[in-house]
């Protein structure tokens, strides 16, 4: 007996693109035998029939092949909240801007959902982060991400002390600090001054946002190591951020510790588009449109 392959499906209803284009992937897989799903917050604007409609829980992605999402980056790490837990893999179509984790664009839409009905993909895993915070051992948050953990000023500067493996590396008077996974060094800490990371280097980056210091240069370490930063009796409090969507107060003296999480993101690489299996760097000249006039390349014997 043979299980039934299941998608599912999910897009920015914000966005008529996305609806149209969610409503063209469902028809081409329902059409190929494949069961798709879709949220039931979404169901009434994709108005698709034959998919089953399913709450945003846990039970949305169980014995799901894969989840597709219509949208932009931040549409890409809403559902990966969803499909961490169960490791499904993410196929993410940009209708955004520069949707860096995004696989395909818009245009490649036929394309991509033929290669998902003739399982012409790989799947390839990302590395996020576990996050806590306590004040005085009592827990005020526990979570993850995938692009960064962030530190940021309330109101007035932010007096933070930086530490790496258990040792002090620096206070910085600053407006935040930004702890990034390489997937994430092409988002936030990107726009901080932080360096690109290649998806495939395992690596922690720690990023100082407008830093009042003398030493205050974005960082490498270890997979392996672990971040702190301990909020100043004298600041007025401050905010974590992660992967810009889920937010907690931090009072003062709060400690944020951020480390490698057991638990990765999954993506789904496809094979038949026209830049797929493309080095990193075509992706990062595409997306952020970089002058590449006057390369002439390896010379040929």
């Amino acid at each position: 007996m043979t299980t039934k392959r299941t998608v599912l499906v999910t897009a920015h209803t914000g966005r008529e693109a996305a609806v149209e284009s969610a409503r063209l992937v469902i028809g081409r897989l329902l059409e190929a035998g494949v069961a798709v799903r879709v949220l039931g917050s979404e169901a009434e604007a994709v108005a698709c029939a034959g998919a089953d409609v399913v709450p945003a829980t846990a039970m949305a992605v169980q014995d799901a092949e894969m989840m597709i999402v219509l949208g932009g980056d931040g549409s890409l790490l809403r559902a990966a909240e969803l499909s961490r837990p169960a490791g499904v893999p993410l196929l993410g179509v940009n209708l955004g801007h520069v949707g860096f984790l995004a696989e395909a664009e818009v245009e490649d839409l036929a394309v991509a959902v033929d290669c998902v009905v003739r399982g012409r993909y790989d799947v390839e895993e990302r590395m996020a982060v576990e996050v806590t915070a306590r004040l005085n051992g009592r827990l005020l948050a526990d979570t993850w991400a995938l692009n960064e953990a962030t530190v940021e000023k309330n109101d007035r500067m932010l007096e933070v002390v930086a530490e790496v493996d258990g040792r002090p590396l620096s206070r910085w008077g600053c407006d935040g600090v930004i702890c990034a996974t390489p997937t994430g060094s092409t988002a936030y800490a990107f726009s901080a001054g932080g360096p690109v990371v290649w998806p495939e280097v395992e690596a922690l980056l720690l990023v100082p946002i407008s830093a009042h210091a003398l030493f205050a240069r974005p960082l490498v370490v270890s997979p392996r190591s672990r971040l702190a930063l301990e909020v100043q009796p004298e600041t007025a409090g401050a905010v974590l951020w992660c992967d810009g969507r889920r937010r907690f107060d931090l009072p003062a003296g709060a400690r944020v510790e951020v480390r490698r999480a057991e638990v990765p993101v999954r993506l789904a690489r496809l094979h038949g588009l026209e830049d797929t299996g493309a080095p990193f760097t075509d992706r990062l000249v595409a997306k952020f449109g970089l002058p590449v006039q006057g390369w002439r390349g390896r010379a040929r014997s």
